[in-house]
């Protein structure tokens, strides 16, 4: 009876071991690079803007010139709603001071005192109305932009303005010697909203209160974004802020006005080392290990295949007698 020869059992080790690799290149690609692609719920970042321009002063009731003006954003997280609601909910706090507000024991205390709750699908960004949501927020981008960031116009969320503004792709830029995309926008003068002051603040001084028109427009918005992760490495905007006599086509007063209030070094610093770590992470789980695993799932079935062969039974070869002649 002819004995079948078994497959040697390095053969089936590196099949099994190449076929394991490309499984897992295959998974970190399609089941654990989107979910490690994902706003964080435990977020506690601050960023500080500064700049100079013109500012209300209401103690002396009017509008003060050449003015150091610096805005601070803290970010955090609400970890045990996050968790309960499945979205990113982020409560948003902005203050708004000159350097005689500076610095302050309670941030109620600067000029401008400001706070929200920013709440996102954590996949894609959107905004999710849920969670007690301050404030409706729409658009695409805020806080930050969404992950894999494409060279396209985004619409932006202007907490000001109430209302998204479109922002374009403008290239590339380096900030701290790390590479992202630009993104420029404007907006024109929009009423906002209406304030109650004195007749005489806004040149009706027959009136005692009225209820002014309250306007804003943004000089200019730049950002430049990590392209993977969608963060902020650099953020520059121009707001300006008045009020008018109702009706009025002219500006009465400045709230606020500043051609640029930008990132500080410090903020530009952390958020690039934010983006490196980041984007490294994704970039290990979605591709150097995908393409490594694969690579080595390959060579090892191959491998295997070269050594299954060799195992293979020559079949054998039996001399035949040749036959006596006849005589």
């Amino acid at each position: 009876m002819r004995r079948t020869a078994l497959p040697s059992a390095p053969a089936l080790f590196l099949l099994g071991l190449g076929v394991f690799l490309l499984v897992l290149a295959m998974m970190l690609v399609w089941y654990v690079r989107p979910r490690a692609a994902v706003n964080p719920v435990d977020i506690d970042v601050t960023a500080v803007y500064t700049g100079t321009g013109s500012v209300f002063d209401s103690e002396e009731a009017r509008t003060v010139h050449d003015r150091r003006i610096t805005v601070t954003q803290r970010v955090r997280g609400d970890v045990v709603a996050s968790e309960r609601s499945g979205a990113a909910v982020w409560d948003v706090v902005t203050t708004v001071d000159t350097d005689e507000s500076l610095p302050a024991a309670d941030p109620r205390d600067a000029l401008e005192f400001v706070t929200g709750r920013w709440v996102t699908d954590r996949r894609t960004n959107k905004p999710v109305h849920c969670c007690q949501e301050r404030g409706h927020h729409e658009g695409e981008a805020y806080l930050k932009f969404p992950f894999d960031v494409q060279k396209r116009a985004y619409t932006w969320w202007d907490n000001t303005l109430g209302a998204t503004v479109v922002l374009s792709y403008r290239g590339t830029e380096e900030i701290q010697g790390y590479r992202g995309y630009v993104f420029t926008g404007t907006v024109p003068a929009t009423r906002i909203g209406t304030r109650l002051v004195p007749g005489g603040l806004v040149g009706k001084p027959e009136a005692a209160q009225l209820f002014a028109e309250e306007w804003y427009a943004n000089h200019g918005i730049r950002l430049v974004v990590d392209q993977s992760t969608g963060r902020s490495l650099y953020a520059q905007v121009g707001p300006r802020r008045t009020l008018r006599a109702p009706g009025a086509t002219r500006d009465a007063v400045v709230l606020l006005d500043s051609r640029k209030l930008a990132f500080t070094q410090a903020t530009q610093k952390s958020q690039v080392s934010q983006a490196r770590k980041e984007s490294g992470q994704l970039r290990l789980v979605g591709r150097t290990l995908p393409i490594d695993a694969g690579a080595a799932g390959c060579v090892l079935t191959a491998a295997s295949g070269v050594l299954l062969a060799k195992s293979r039974p020559r079949p054998r070869t039996t001399a035949r007698s040749s036959p006596t002649p006849s005589t």
